[in-house]
């Protein structure tokens, strides 16, 4: 039997290892914390699993809270510009795009602490312990395959910066995250749940989105600043009842639409705001350990997306169901340097237009085509739907999103089959 080493116990990691103990490897997973510990703890994202990424857990038969977690079946996208005499901003564009299969999103700390479990009841040997280099480093001659999945700490020092693929050297948004119950329903289409996404051009974006927490239903309040703009209000790290009122003061000034139904929200525990602001960066896949042993690197310990488009947790899948396919495709022969970068191929395929289109969202100024796009779906629903069905796949955005003539063609196009106007 083959023995597998997972550093780090997040969607990937603990989805990887999950998918390994079904084919029959012998696994040993490192986790920083205990199961209950991650429960107890801190909100550690926001996520929405599009349904190709919740395809690859239920192929696992991992969607424990499917039947809890709202379904999500729609992406709603508004633009904010500014108001009157420097009033309350307004909405230029409000339009929902809908989803060609269920999405949802689950509070991680309730998701990662039940996979755990999960891992440790099927017989799967777990290492609470902060795994450092010098750890992998002893353990790696007893092992078959070295993973690292994580992308904090002095692990994810072991893949070297690509500058090719990353074109950002500081943070590009600052985010704050609050998980509140007590939302009012949303009156433009109150019989389908969505992700909102706020856009406010120069500033930020706030996304609004359903979710199933360690409390049962609740929404994420979700703020990407622009850093030093004004929605980088979080700098200091405030406390949880700061956090919320700073983000409902927020909501009142540049997305009152979303404010309006958020006069009665409280925070669903202490623990559910988080604050931070992080580099996205494409880094090499192969880390080599002091001793000279190899490791590969798992999801955002080699592609760091800034979640401006929602994809993190997503392309976390994607890479596990990836990785375990390279992983029984390659049988007994060695996990070798020429197959642990042909593994990682085999992601990029997809995870580059992923990061292709994230870092376009995250450009200071947006074209004037892309405004033009978020106006013209407003007109057509089709577009609309072929916007929202690429935080599924985000490929389909190469054929018309980052170039003007595409767009305009596309555009074009919709109107000549008469949809809309």
């Amino acid at each position: 039997m083959r023995r597998i080493l997972i550093a780090g116990a997040g969607q990937s990691g603990l989805q990887l290892a999950l998918g390994l103990q079904f084919h029959g490897y012998d696994v040993t997973l490192m986790s920083n914390r205990t199961s209950e510990e991650i429960r107890s703890g801190r909100v550690m994202s926001t996520q929405c699993m599009f349904p190709t990424a919740l395809g690859h857990e239920h192929a696992l038969g991992l969607g424990f809270w499917a039947a809890d977690a709202p379904r999500i079946e729609g992406v709603g996208v508004s633009v904010a510009e500014p108001g009157p005499a420097g009033g309350p901003h307004r909405r230029a564009v409000d339009w929902l795009g809908r989803l060609g299969g269920c999405a949802q999103s689950v509070d991680q700390r309730l998701k990662m602490s039940g996979w755990l479990d999960t891992f440790a009841e099927r017989g799967g040997r777990l290492a609470v312990h902060a795994a450092a280099v010098s750890d992998l480093d002893a353990l790696a001659a007893h092992y078959d395959l070295v993973l690292v999945a994580t992308g904090k700490g002095e692990l994810a020092e072991l893949f070297d910066r690509d500058p090719a693929g990353s074109p950002y050297a500081v943070p590009q948004r600052a985010l704050a995250v609050s998980y509140v119950h007590g939302l009012g329903p949303r009156p433009e289409h109150p019989d389908t749940e969505a992700v909102r996404c706020n856009f406010v051009p120069g500033a930020g974006e706030l996304f609004v989105l359903p979710t199933l927490t360690v409390s049962g239903r609740a929404d994420v309040l979700f703020w990407e600043a622009v850093p030093d703009g004004p929605l980088d209000a979080f700098q200091d790290q405030p406390g949880p009842g700061e956090h919320l009122a700073r983000t409902l003061e927020l909501m009142e000034h540049y997305a009152p639409w979303e404010y309006a139904r958020a006069t009665r929200v409280e925070l669903t525990d202490a623990q559910a705001t988080l604050a931070g602001r992080y580099t996205p960066a494409v880094r090499d896949p192969v880390g080599r350990l002091p001793s000279g042993g190899l490791v590969l690197g798992v999801a955002d310990a080699v592609v760091a997306d800034d979640p401006v488009t929602g994809q993190g947790a997503n392309s976390a899948a994607k890479c596990a169901a990836a990785y375990l396919a390279a992983i029984v495709r390659h049988g007994e022969r060695p996990f070798d340097e020429a197959w642990m970068r042909a593994a990682f191929a085999g992601h990029w395929v997809s995870a580059r237009h992923t990061t292709a289109w994230t870092n376009a969202m995250l450009a200071p100024r947006q074209p004037a085509h892309v405004r033009e796009l978020l106006d013209a779906a407003g007109r057509h629903q089709s577009l609309a739907d072929r916007i929202a069905g690429g935080y599924d796949d985000p490929e389909d955005f190469a054929d018309y999103f980052y170039d003007a003539q595409d767009a305009a063609a596309c555009v074009a196009a919709l109107g000549e089959a008469g949809e809309g106007g």
